[in-house]
């Protein structure tokens, strides 16, 4: 993770531009090409007025007024660390976006939360403080990587978390979630597989992490919220429970809901809300912090992260990273901006516009034959929260792409991504 040093902020006093720093602190996913502009996802460091400003389930463009509200953080970075360290500077900002998201989300102040700069990276510290401490590896039951993404899975293999000094090989067992034919699996075949792994590990005295996931790419629930709390009431303690929250498409009540069971959540700024790739937290309710705090510290994570994106009362190193990432603190800024103007929309109209906008969506996707939609299931997160929040309602439409011949023969894998690929061009 590249991150700006202070003492070459101190000497030169001038910071990177605006659209610079929003690519900076991250890795090469948010690295602009320079031939096209573009970053792995297809986005600009940039606002683009001609692209039709949804939110995505992979990746955003900025829009034009978080894109001001990062400017105008920028210059007051400018003027900050010239009379203040870069690191005391981020420390401060850190803390104010910390307690505004803590704000916007609903939540008490005794929820920790832990910034980093994806989602991957989440996962990442969620994973190894799972066998931190443990003299056997930990198992990890997760949905398969092409819902959730491949960098999640790759930040949670095990070659790459014993990178940590000490540290056990955590197995990884992922749970797919969709048949061959692309059609929703069972919801209760895949609550018996990941109950069955679970008892598996448990049974051989193994620590683990279940990662639900809220939603998937194709707007997905899984395991179901009900089989989780099942779980972890038979074995309390014994399973650590981390919400793959990162589509941030959660009504404030079921937030809440997830964090008084005691589960982890991670959450992103850059797909339903619409704001700039990279910018994550990690919400970790009380009772889970105090069990984490007294595991052993994973060393890795001290060379990787900023102490400033940890709770002040965690307890830390010495040794830990000093350092400032303002690219990780622009992105946030034009996430929180976008977060502030959803939560001043009342939810009996957000749920009107969704029911109507799904509406005209899934009629495009029924009767234009370029299209199939793939079939999704009900988002359903009984017992854990009722149907009353605007939440349950879809709002990822996957589909099928169709060649216009006679056959009405579906696109190749690779053939979708290069109209993908076009998109924002």
């Amino acid at each position: 993770m590249k991150t700006i040093d202070s003492q070459a902020n101190i000497k030169q006093e001038v910071l990177p531009s605006t659209a610079a720093l929003l690519t900076a602190g991250g890795d090469a996913r948010i690295a602009v090409d320079a031939a096209s502009g573009l970053n792995l996802y297809g986005c600009r460091p940039y606002p683009d007025p001609t692209l039709l400003a949804y939110g995505s389930s992979t990746a955003s463009v900025i829009s034009t007024v978080g894109y001001d509200c990062a400017n105008q953080l920028r210059e007051r970075l400018q003027e900050a660390i010239r009379s203040a360290s870069p690191t005391a500077v981020y420390a401060h900002e850190i803390g104010r976006i910390r307690k505004e998201l803590l704000r916007l989300s609903e939540l008490p102040d005794s929820t920790e939360v832990i910034f980093s700069p994806s989602g991957t990276d989440a996962h990442s510290i969620a994973a190894q403080y799972a066998g931190s401490g443990a003299s056997i590896p930990a198992r990890i039951v997760m949905i398969e990587s092409n819902e959730t993404g491949r960098g999640v899975a790759a930040a949670l293999d095990g070659s790459r978390l014993a990178e940590s000094r000490g540290a056990q090989t955590p197995e990884l067992v992922p749970v797919s979630i969709r048949l061959s034919d692309g059609s929703p699996r069972p919801q209760t075949d895949i609550d018996a597989e990941v109950a069955a792994l679970v008892c598996e590990a448990l049974a051989l005295k193994r620590r683990v992490l279940l990662i639900l996931i809220d939603q998937s790419k194709t707007g997905l629930i899984a395991p179901s919220p009900g089989c989780v709390l099942a779980l972890r009431h038979r074995f309390q303690d014994d399973i650590d429970v981390l919400v793959d929250a990162c589509q941030f498409r959660l009504a404030t009540p079921t937030l809440r809901a997830y964090l008084e069971h005691g589960f982890m959540v991670a959450l992103t700024g850059s797909k339903f809300l619409g704001g700039p790739s990279f910018s994550a937290a990690l919400l970790v309710p009380p009772q889970m912090a105090q069990r984490l705090s007294a595991r052993p510290f994973p060393p890795a994570l001290a060379a990787s992260t900023a102490s400033a994106n940890w709770p002040a009362n965690w307890a830390l190193p010495g040794h830990f990273a000093q350092t400032a990432n303002f690219g990780l603190l622009l992105r946030w800024e034009a996430a929180l901006q976008e977060l502030r103007a959803f939560r001043s929309v009342p939810q009996a109209l957000i749920a009107s516009f969704l029911e109507g906008f799904a509406s005209v969506i899934q009629q495009r996707l029924n009767n234009d034959p370029f299209f199939a939609p793939l079939p999704v299931h009900g988002l359903d997160r009984r017992p854990l929260a009722t149907a009353d929040n605007w939440d349950h309602l879809q709002t990822i439409f996957p589909f099928l792409l169709y060649h216009a011949d006679a056959g009405r023969t579906p696109l190749s894998t690779q053939e979708t991504l290069s109209i993908y690929r076009q998109l924002p061009i």
